[in-house]
């Protein structure tokens, strides 16, 4: 072989690895993009979640109270004691 075909050779070779790195890379930015994308919709579904959990919590609290008159008091008071140990808790960390 001569030069200039080892040059030619060389020469296609390194034009097809700069378009495969550049495809690459944009493939990449894609991806990072993307990626970026589903974490932030990671973020909000999980506070949906806490907002929902709250929610349910309240509305389990609700259908306590409302049956408690009925016949399960003591279920009621359990949860009313468990809310003010959270409520005092909460209050411990706020004054540290």
């Amino acid at each position: 072989m001569d030069t200039a075909t080892l040059i030619d050779s060389f020469s296609g070779k390194f034009e097809t690895f700069v378009e495969r790195y550049k495809s690459l890379k944009a493939d990449n930015q894609k991806l990072t993009d993307e990626n970026a994308a589903l974490k932030l919709k990671i973020s909000e579904l999980e506070s949906a979640l806490a907002d929902n959990k709250k929610s349910l919590s309240t509305q389990q609290l609700a259908n306590t109270f409302l049956t408690a008159s009925e016949n399960n008091s003591q279920e009621a008071k359990n949860k009313i004691n468990r809310i003010v140990r959270e409520i005092d808790n909460c209050i411990a960390l706020l004054n540290r």
